[in-house]
């Protein structure tokens, strides 16, 4: 499936049906989960490729999107946002949920446990190239500026997924307030000690740029995170003796039945936020 449409005047008008639902997976999934039967579906954008999954025989249609490619391709830093949000609008996505393995500050968020995110704190609005985080590149009458007025993570869709983890008994045992601090390399206990400082609860390298381009697309968001370690220092466990792949694993095994049940039973949403445009009524 090739999309090419042109960049100016189509914001708001890709595909205005919101009609499908999808999961964005992170490092942890650097292969084809042998538990999902995907379908790839490839998009040209005016920002370059993207690929998503389909699930199929699901109502509504699902997706999936490995940020980092599968086989694991992309680094932090080379993540085609723009592309692949673009991709999720053509499909009409109504509710994405966007997971990450993140470092905890907090012990008392419990590891390899699910926990809602419901708001970000993102200092520099920029992508790893260093560019604005935007969809409005260019001028255009429906370029916009992103009104924030429920918040970037919709109520209704982290109220879905907290029945769904309550459904496979694996409910979410908080809500946090994620920190997104670009990669490619972790962050030194100095700036981690900033970060908690800040009133942040967790942060990785991905997720925040996701979340502030769905919104700009009128795509309505939920934050799923699991911590796979604790990442001041004094708050050590075994966990911070195992090796990546090891930490993978276990975030693997922790999404995998949560995944599973939204692709099958979730819905799309209203978006709550709203864009505002110059010169409209």
């Amino acid at each position: 499936m090739l999309c090419s449409p042109d960049l100016l005047g189509v914001y708001k008008g890709m595909n205005p049906e919101k009609k499908s639902i999808a999961v964005i997976l992170g490092s942890a999934f650097d292969e084809m989960p042998d538990w999902l039967s995907l379908e790839e579906q490839k998009f040209s954008t005016p920002y370059g490729e993207a690929t998503l999954f389909h699930l199929p025989d699901t109502d509504p249609p699902a997706y999936v999107l490995f940020r980092h490619g599968v086989p694991h391709t992309y680094l932090p830093n080379q993540i085609p946002y723009q592309a692949n949000t673009w991709a999720l609008k053509e499909v009409g996505c109504g509710a994405l949920v966007v997971t990450s393995s993140v470092g905890v500050f907090k012990q008392d968020f419990p590891l390899f446990s699910p926990l809602l995110v419901n708001d970000l704190v993102m200092l520099d609005n920029r992508l790893p190239s260093g560019n604005t985080c935007t969809m409005f590149t260019e001028p255009s009458k429906d370029h916009a500026h992103l009104i924030v007025t429920e918040g970037l993570f919709s109520a209704e869709l982290g109220n879905q997924l907290r029945d769904l983890a309550e459904a496979c008994q694996w409910p979410v045992t908080g809500e946090v307030i994620f920190g997104y601090v670009g990669g490619p390399r972790n962050k030194t206990p100095a700036e981690n000690r900033i970060w908690r400082n800040f009133g942040v609860d967790v942060n990785s390298m991905t997720l925040g740029p996701e979340i502030i381009l769905a919104n700009e697309l009128e795509i309505p968001t939920a934050g799923l995170v699991v911590g796979h370690k604790y990442s001041v220092p004094g708050l050590e466990t075994e966990n911070d003796n195992l090796s990546l792949d090891d930490s993978f694993v276990q975030t693997r095994q922790a999404f995998a039945k949560l995944i599973i049940r939204f692709l099958e039973n979730g819905r799309p949403v209203s978006f709550n936020n709203v864009l505002y445009r110059y010169g409209e009524e």
